[in-house]
């Protein structure tokens, strides 16, 4: 007798950590990471960590609502001109509500199939980046870019299968610091708690 056991698959994301990043002289905005753990195949990589901003999300939001058009996606925490990033209740309303919106995004499966997604979640490039390397137009391909985040994103562990296959190494070597995905690109902190996402424009 031969029992087949089918593990459920699971998507575990959590926004937090909101902080202030500074602009310019004049302007402020907070991030906040998202770290997300999974045993889904829809993922390259299985436990990730990226900061991101609430426009980001606003942007993520309009990619994939253009690209669903027969899909109602979740609403985000409504942008109210009364916000204070000052006020703690407001940045944790904030806060939650993003995460409530990647839940039910990622219980969906034809979201789930957008590359969009997935490098908004495990890199940090901008959206500038994130459209370019969807549509083609430069020399990684979304994988590569994962991968390329992860092998930089030294928090966690580099799981068996990618030791393995000494894919990280691979990666490192064939980009330029100009792709986006150099080790210059100051965005890529160790663990997502060091240095502010410089990306957004």
């Amino acid at each position: 007798l031969i029992f087949i056991m089918h593990l459920q698959e699971f998507v575990t994301v959590l926004v937090r950590d909101p902080r202030t990043q500074k602009e310019d002289s004049w302007h402020s905005y907070i991030d906040y990471e998202i770290f997300i753990h999974t045993n889904s195949m829809c993922f390259t990589r299985k436990t990730s960590c990226v900061r991101r901003r609430f426009r980001e999300f606003v942007w993520l939001r309009q990619r994939l609502q253009s690209n669903a058009v027969l899909i109602q996606l979740p609403e985000l925490p409504s942008k109210t001109p009364f916000f204070n990033m000052n006020n703690p209740h407001h940045v944790d309303h904030r806060r939650q509500g993003l995460q409530e919106f990647l839940e039910k995004i990622l219980q969906d499966a034809l979201l789930l199939s957008d590359s969009r997604l997935h490098l908004f979640l495990q890199t940090q490039l901008s959206p500038e980046d994130m459209e370019a390397c969807v549509s083609g137009q430069t020399k990684y391909s979304v994988a590569d870019a994962i991968h390329k985040f992860a092998s930089l994103n030294r928090r966690f562990p580099i799981e068996d299968e990618e030791r393995k296959k000494g894919k990280n190494d691979a990666y490192s070597d064939s980009e330029s610091s100009s792709s986006g995905l150099g080790p210059s690109d100051d965005s890529i902190s160790c663990g997502c708690k060091a240095s502010p996402a410089s990306e957004e424009s």
